[in-house]
């Protein structure tokens, strides 16, 4: 699944040139732990689960074994852009609480209902989100979830996913959550709310009416 259709703005998780304010968790600190949110641990088990479904779903989409190790390689960096997901996913909502924003399993089968039209059917998204964002097919509804956050509170700060109140709220968040990394995986940037050495894009906001190309 190549470029599709949605809506113009995408987010991305901001990387900071300067040095920036980081927690960080040692092995010794909180043992087995990936990254430890609001004092609910990430457990290192728990992350490799979460790739494994991606690696999985990517082995059961290319029969060819060599294309498959063309999406691994591809997707060299999936370990430490996962965990980044699944922290930041806990950062939105935490945010999204903040502003009394709720999603509904109707706003999601809506969403995606759309979406699966855009595309060409069920199939066709699942494949294009594992493709470009590394979401494996179990994980979908979890997030387009995420999508219907981002955009309710970027609607009720007035503003947008792409400016600072957005973010701003996210990095208030990520105080109040107390975020703590694992080393081996990078930092957390409080302030950007992202893992330093994050490079993938996190979360895609997404509509059904949208009709602009952008880049995957």
């Amino acid at each position: 699944m190549h470029r599709r259709r949605r809506s113009a703005l995408v987010l991305t998780a901001a990387i900071a040139a300067a040095a920036p304010l980081l927690t960080a968790c040692g092995s010794d600190a909180h043992p087995g732990a990936a990254a430890v949110v609001g004092g609910q641990r990430i457990t290192v088990a728990q992350l490799e689960n979460r790739v494994n479904e991606v690696r999985t779903a990517q082995r059961a989409a290319v029969k060819d074994d060599a294309q498959y190790q063309q999406a691994v390689s591809q997707t060299s960096s999936l370990t430490r852009d996962t965990l980044h997901s699944m922290v930041l996913d806990r950062v939105l909502h935490r945010a999204a609480q903040d502003a009394d924003i709720t999603v509904t399993p109707k706003e999601i089968q809506q969403m995606r209902t759309g979406l699966e039209q855009q595309v060409g059917g069920a199939k066709a998204l699942e494949t294009a989100w594992l493709q470009q964002y590394g979401v494996a097919p179990g994980r979908l509804d979890d997030n387009l979830r995420l999508q219907l956050e981002a955009q309710k509170l970027a609607q009720s700060l007035g503003t947008d996913t792409s400016k600072p109140p957005f973010w701003n709220a996210l990095s208030k968040a990520s105080k109040e959550l107390h975020v703590d990394l694992n080393p081996r995986y990078g930092a957390w940037d409080v302030q950007q709310s992202s893992r330093v050495d994050a490079k993938t894009p996190w979360v895609r906001e997404v509509t059904t009416t949208g009709t602009q190309q952008q880049p995957a």
